[in-house]
């Protein structure tokens, strides 16, 4: 698995179940709320600022999830995508990427198709079982609760990034980090 990780260069990510605890609340008014963990939202950064690109690809709309993703800098987010095979080959074609050079993080069957395609596909702690066997690394934590961060830490210290990255922390935080 480890020579898997070093190739990582691109992380993709779903949504429901995997950035949120895959609980969707609706208001009077018609409203939606997602709940994100912001340790979740540093694990991104930190992989951003190790030069590697992160995506979203989910089966559901919503501003939330445009905001989120706005906040955290992501700009590859294909929202409303019900083929993510068809996403994520547009992002190997778009950032000239390999499919052995992505990390993949799903929960739900529509993620298989996706994940058997990919370098590093991963599941959290929640998926359903057909997507544990599918990945080849189960996060410890749930999504939503901090298995995004796990996974990318895990990743970057295999890259022997993550010390690096550590250490513009122990000063001062980096401009524009967000979480």
């Amino acid at each position: 698995m480890n020579e898997r990780i070093k190739r990582v260069k691109m992380l993709i990510l779903d949504v429901d179940g995997v950035l949120t605890n895959g609980q969707i609340f609706f208001g009077n008014e018609g409203e939606l709320f997602k709940q994100f963990n912001v340790q979740d939202g540093m694990g991104i950064s930190l992989f951003r600022q190790a030069g590697h690109k992160v995506a979203v690809i989910t089966g559901r709309t919503s501003d939330i999830v445009r905001l989120r993703s706005a906040e955290l800098k992501i700009d590859d987010v294909y929202q409303g995508s019900m083929s993510k095979k068809a996403a994520l080959a547009d992002l190997l074609a778009k950032h000239d990427l390999k499919a052995e050079e992505v990390c993949y993080i799903g929960d739900d069957l529509i993620d298989i198709p996706v994940m058997n395609r990919v370098g590093l596909p991963c599941a959290v702690a929640n998926a359903v079982a057909e997507v544990k066997s599918a990945a080849v690394y189960v996060s410890e934590k749930e999504g939503g609760r901090g298995a995004v961060r796990e996974i990318v830490e895990m990743i970057l210290k295999a890259q022997d990034r993550f010390e690096t990255l550590v250490a513009k922390y122990r000063d001062d935080a980096p401009e524009g980090t967000a979480q």
